[in-house]
């Protein structure tokens, strides 16, 4: 239900918002125990995450979208431009709202979805909490409705100062646009008399900027982040991912495309031992900024992590819990087990989300994965498999 290595940042983030804190473990629990006696039946899920856009107006060298060898770069203009529409979501939000789960807005970039606000004001009027995964450069200009509206958490990605940011960005300025965007909800949150949204940051791991974490952290400071998660590197050889398309096409009856955006030709150049060191030294930086690693490894876990072409989870039970807690639902009404597994569970233009959640493919996927407890990709390409086991 919850991984013991997990406990730590789990106990951080509830001191910051303890009514959050006791609702996820409910419906935690609940879909713990349709994993242990459901036979592929799940209670309503924890999390829903609404992919408002394929698109994005950044290109970040790291990420598995549009990163250097991105899923979503050989999207046609047309796929690109799917989106369900305002009433759509509205009418999946009401379709669950007696479940209350919680809904991640995510993309591409969702601010690039024209009524994704609307989308915040609807969720926030059936009683239920509304997070965002963002990359901050359009917030300056929405800021005083994100604080009306009163969503609860805004999740920023940052890399490092000002330099090392931009050039994970790809674009100068980023940290720029982030901070002034951060300016706006810190004054908007005073003049509404406010503490939300809630600010978090998270950063991944990477070849830039793993030789000096601490300006990470500062740069969460800065952003006035209450939390700042250190995500280590999502990666995948090319025989990882061949290897997950042979048995899923064997499974399911179709590959599994999106995982080869997260493929790197060789291993990441990172000196581990300067990593570790990096680690050591952040836990002992007294900041008003809680920090955490994700996945929590040990130090023999983190050099693995990096250099071995076949890691496994050690620490971990190395099962996937997550299609009985979160689900996924694309632009074009898919709605998925996780983002980058390729295979349609249903559509929410044909079906309603709650029939879907428990349909029988739903229900026969979860079976198969529960027989597998994990695919080749999710040692090191899904961060679910860490979260929730």
């Amino acid at each position: 239900m919850l991984a013991y290595r997990n406990i730590g940042r789990t106990l951080k983030k509830a001191v910051k918002q303890p009514k959050y804190a006791y609702q996820a473990f409910q419906a935690r629990f609940k879909s713990y125990r349709s994993y242990r006696t459901g036979d592929g039946f799940s209670a309503p899920p924890e999390t829903i995450s609404l992919f408002l856009t394929f698109r994005c107006n950044l290109r970040c060298h790291m990420c598995g979208q549009w990163g250097d060898a991105g899923a979503f770069k050989d999207m046609t203009g047309q796929e690109l431009k799917a989106s369900l529409s305002l009433e759509e979501y509205k009418a999946l939000i009401d379709d669950v709202a007696p479940s209350r789960p919680t809904f991640t807005l995510f993309g591409g970039e969702p601010t690039l979805y024209k009524d994704w606000i609307e989308i915040v004001r609807y969720i926030k009027s059936k009683g239920m909490r509304v997070n965002m995964v963002t990359n901050g450069m359009l917030l300056s200009k929405y800021a005083d409705e994100v604080v009306e509206a009163k969503m609860d958490e805004i999740i920023l990605s940052v890399d490092g100062d000002e330099d090392v940011h931009d050039a994970s960005r790809g674009l100068k300025g980023t940290f720029q646009r982030m901070m002034e965007g951060m300016e706006a909800i810190r004054e908007a949150k005073i003049r509404h008399n406010t503490n939300r949204p809630f600010i978090s940051a998270n950063t991944t791991i990477n070849e830039v900027n793993y030789k000096d974490l601490p300006n990470v952290l500062r740069g969460a400071e800065k952003l006035g982040a209450q939390v700042c998660t250190f995500h280590h590197l999502l990666f995948l050889t090319q025989n990882v991912c061949n290897l997950h398309n042979k048995i899923y096409e064997q499974k399911f009856g179709k590959p599994c495309q999106d995982w080869f955006g997260f493929v790197q030709d060789a291993l990441p150049d990172m000196d581990t031992k300067v990593l570790i060191k990096e680690m050591e030294g952040l836990r002992k930086i007294n900041s008003p900024v809680a920090v955490a690693f994700y996945p929590n490894l040990t130090d023999d876990e983190v050099h693995n992590w990096y250099t071995d072409e076949q890691f496994v989870p050690g620490g971990y039970k190395g099962r996937c819990l997550s299609l009985w807690i979160a689900a996924y639902v694309l632009p074009n009404g898919d709605v998925r087990e996780y983002h980058s597994m390729d295979y349609a569970l249903g559509n929410v233009r044909d079906h309603k989300f709650s029939e879907i959640w428990n349909n029988e493919t739903f229900r026969e996927y979860r079976r198969t994965v529960k027989e597998m407890k994990r695919f080749p990709v999710c040692a090191r390409g899904c961060t679910e498999l860490y979260r929730y086991g």
